[in-house]
């Protein structure tokens, strides 16, 4: 599975997304600061699954439709931070959708995350983090799941992944920065949280007119393996 995550940067960047996906075939696209009243329900073979829609600038989860099929989706608000009460509230930041793969026979859950920005505590974010991924195993028990997006962590990454292994999942950043716009804040911004997934690979693409750089996650579903008593046997990490 290939999934693309890209903060559009206010909506700027969204007349790049027929490239991206043309050139690099993703099955999955998240985005975030997307104005989800002036987007596509359909790009380059890929459908629109659903969007937010009580934030101005939003989320949203396009799949390939000859390969997936959509089942459910959940959004949900997370704690807010002070810059959401005092500026323009953000009533929803991840938004989950649960897939069946085609080909595979197998369902699995994709979800877009955008964390509060960088005037909040690295606390709040990871409490929006926790209860993100608790609502996405609410959305399927049990199911192989991925949440991509802008986590506005640029530091102390060794406690946040701690913290993500504590909740049964691992943490796994792209191969350079992904966070451009300022001298003092560059640096990995964007990345994924998963369970279930083997990470191949987290690939930086190139910087178009968002001050984000999208992210390309190549993975596999972790199949266990059975013995023949019949015990399973669980992939090596």
């Amino acid at each position: 599975m290939k999934v693309i995550s890209y903060n559009l940067r206010k909506h700027r960047a969204i007349g790049e997304l027929a490239h991206l996906a043309d050139r690099h075939a993703p099955d999955v696209v998240c985005l975030q600061e997307a104005d989800t009243t002036d987007i596509p329900d359909e790009v380059a073979g890929l459908r629109l699954a659903d969007a937010t829609s009580r934030n101005r600038l939003g989320l949203a989860v396009y799949y390939r439709e000859n390969s997936m099929r959509a089942l459910e989706v959940r959004s949900m608000a997370l704690k807010k931070s002070l810059h959401d009460h005092v500026l323009r509230p953000a009533h929803e930041r991840m938004l989950a959708v649960r897939l069946h793969d085609i080909d595979a026979g197998q369902e699995v859950i994709v979800a877009s995350f955008h964390a509060a920005p960088l005037t909040a505590l690295n606390s709040l974010r990871r409490h929006q983090i926790r209860t993100a991924l608790d609502s996405i195993e609410q959305l399927g028990p049990g199911l192989p799941a991925l949440m991509v997006g802008d986590y506005n962590y640029p530091a102390f990454k060794e406690r946040l992944s701690q913290h993500i292994r504590d909740h049964g999942y691992a943490l796994t950043l792209s191969d350079s920065r992904t966070y451009t716009r300022y001298r003092f804040f560059k640096g990995h911004y964007d990345f994924a949280t998963s369970q279930g997934f083997d990470i191949e690979r987290i690939r930086t693409l190139p910087q178009g007119s968002s001050d984000h750089l999208p992210i390309l996650v190549t993975a596999d579903v972790q199949v266990n393996r059975t013995t023949e008593d019949g015990a399973v046997v669980e992939p090596v990490e």
